[in-house]
Parts: structure tokens; sequence; C-alpha cells
């Protein structure tokens, strides 16, 4: 009789999804910290809920990627007073103007966060999807809805990917600007503000949250 060992399932994927290329070049450039044989993709969608959406679909579209855990990362605006450029916004959910979704392992994300950039300051709460950039008299707006930060992306990331399928998602924001420290134009990250160094260090946290779900196995 022919007895073959049996060999363990591997584990679904993770997609990271950003919009911008200096927020891939960040998450590209941190990859520290992965386990053999888990297999992380980083999905740049370019601007806007539209670009996200499109973008998530067709990453999670492929044989590889169809069940893949995925979370939403890149840069935030701060909404609440007291934050600063470098903060770390963790999402409890994500809500647009199509509704709201449930981020999964927030707790385990954010307390691999505060292990992996001790430190910085991590904000837990709700994220705003905005379809324009947020500037002053709005963000005092957006902050009476109970958010703690916007961008333009992270909502429909999330609510193409659970639409496409069940699976575990979550968002992991960067601040780059806040209610006292407002950006002229998004192009002066490059100058050097210290977001694009946090973004840079959060992949091995990512990496423990994927593997502390139960996910499913193929």
């Amino acid at each position: 009789m022919d007895v073959r060992p049996l060999v363990p399932p591997e584990p679904v994927p993770l997609l990271v999804a950003c919009a911008l290329t200096i927020e891939e070049l960040a998450l590209r450039s941190g990859g520290r910290g992965r386990a053999p044989g888990q297999v992380v993709t980083v999905l740049r969608s370019g601007m806007g809920p539209k670009a996200a959406e499109r973008a998530v679909l067709r990453g999670l579209g492929t044989a590889e990627n169809r069940e893949a855990a995925v979370i939403a990362s890149g840069f935030c605006a701060g909404l609440a007073p007291g934050m600063h450029p470098g903060d770390l916004v963790v999402a409890e959910e994500t809500r647009d103007p199509r509704g709201t979704t449930a981020c999964v392992g927030t707790e385990v994300l954010a307390k691999a966060l505060q292990a992996a950039l001790p430190g910085r300051t991590v904000h837990t709460g709700p994220l705003l999807g905005s379809d324009h950039v947020v500037r002053g008299h709005e963000r005092a707006e957006l902050r009476a809805t109970g958010a703690i930060a916007v961008d333009m992306e992270s909502a429909a990331t999330l609510w193409s990917a659970v639409g496409a399928g069940e699976r575990p998602v979550a968002a992991v924001r960067v601040v780059v600007d806040a209610p006292e420290h407002e950006l002229v134009r998004i192009g002066t990250v490059r100058g050097g503000i210290s977001a694009f160094r946090v973004l840079r260090a959060v992949l091995p946290a990512f990496f423990e949250w994927h593997r502390s779900l139960p996910l499913p196995r193929r």
C-alpha cells in the first residue's frame, strides 16, 4: 500500500493594499519578520475609492489571492486634537456612504504595532472614507461623527474585499497631518516627515496579525 505523509494545508495569503507609490515603497522596504511560507502581496491601487475598489477586486481575482486576508494601509489625516504626524491609527471599523465594515483583530494589531514601534502613539477607533483630501473646518465636522481619522481608500478597500468573499480585514494608517499639523500638499511627505519612516516599520506587525488569525487553510 502506498502510504504518503500528510502535508498540512497552506495558510491563505495576506494582501496589503495602499494607494501611493511612496506608500508602496515604504511597505516593500520593511518586509522583515515574515514567517516561512507566509505569502504576502503589496498592491498599489492608485488614489481614491474607485481606484481602490477596482484594484482590490482585480487583486483578489487571481488564483493566488482569491481567499487572502486584506489590510488597507498607507497615510491618513488625523481628526482628533492632539494627534501628530507619525501616530498610528488602527481601525475598529471603516465607514463610507455605502456602510460600515468591521475590522478583525484590532487589539492584536495595536499591541503588535506598539511592540514594533515603541514610543509611537497608537489610536484605535472608526476610520472614515472620503472621495477627496480633507482640510480645514471639514476635519471638525468629520470628528463629530465619532471617527478618529480619514483617508480615501481604506473603506473602499475593505468593503470590496468582504464583498468578494468572507475574509479577515483590517486597516492601519499612519497620520501625515492632523488638526494642528496640516500639510499644504501630500508631496511634502517626501520632505522627510516621520510618517514615511513609521510606515516602513509596520509590516512585522501585519505578519503577526496574519499569523494570529484562525484563517481558513487551502
